[in-house]
């Protein structure tokens, strides 16, 4: 700092106009100093759990919440009476969720997760008639037991944080109560996933925030309904081709 001192009083005395180009070099010395503390410092940040991510099997769990919505495809279906009815999910309600993880290392930059969990959570399915402007509306709570296989693929350590990508593939099963509803849901549903996350080092564990996103790939809407008090009430489920889950998922692994 002396140096740059010395040399700032001598552009201050021999340049013209040295005195703002003094003060420049001034900012610009103080600016590279920092930079240069800081990309010292970070060099010689000490690890923790330096050999965390060598480890061939790493078990963990998570808790987190969630968002389930449907896509719904109208088949243009028109009652006796001249009803045609569409159907969406205007609000959402979050739910909760809690995993186990088991993570088996594969390669440096590449790991396979296995992740089984439970999901509580439920969504407001709201039906309007076209002409009318009739209304009515389906609390839908769905209680999932939930499989995901996934790859995990994680960028370069940087210190004690380290970000990552995953996507894979989620089986889950419906084990809530099915009732007479206006809507009934099929028990099995398939799942593409892909999020992004980060693995926060910390002294005894790893935190790792992840953010998740869900595209049910099957019909989840059951057909046979022979359980209906009102048999005129089938027409709710003739409005649609087809409908598929979707959710947004936060969760907070502890490894």
């Amino acid at each position: 700092m002396k140096q740059i001192t010395h040399i700032v009083t001598r552009l201050r005395r021999h340049v013209p106009g040295g005195t703002c180009m003094a003060r420049l070099c001034v900012v610009a010395a103080f600016l590279l100093c920092s930079a240069a503390g800081t990309v010292s410092a970070q060099s010689r940040k000490v690890q923790n759990l330096p050999y965390a991510d060598f480890k061939l099997l790493h078990l963990g769990f998570s808790i987190g919440t969630h968002v389930q919505d449907m896509t719904f495809v109208h088949s243009g279906f028109v009652t006796e009476n001249g009803e045609s009815w569409f159907v969406d999910i205007p609000d959402f309600s979050p739910g909760f969720n809690v995993n186990l993880m088991a993570d088996l290392y594969l390669c440096q930059y590449l790991n396979l997760r296995v992740s089984p969990g439970i999901f509580f959570g439920n969504k407001v399915v709201k039906f309007r008639e076209s002409t009318t402007q009739e209304t009515r509306t389906q609390d839908l709570k769905s209680n999932y037991i939930v499989l995901p296989v996934e790859l995990k693929f994680s960028a370069q350590r940087c210190n004690n944080f380290r970000p990552y990508l995953i996507g894979g593939i989620m089986g889950a099963a419906d084990v809530s109560k099915k009732r007479n509803d206006l809507l009934k849901l099929n028990t099995f549903d398939g799942y593409l996933t892909i999020g992004i996350g980060c693995d926060f080092y910390l002294p005894y564990f790893k935190l790792i925030p992840e953010l998740k996103f869900c595209f049910g790939f099957t019909d989840v809407i059951n057909r046979n309904r022979n359980d209906l008090r009102d048999p005129a009430d089938i027409r709710f489920t003739q409005s649609l081709t087809k409908a598929t889950s979707n959710m947004v998922v936060l969760s907070f692994y502890f490894e």
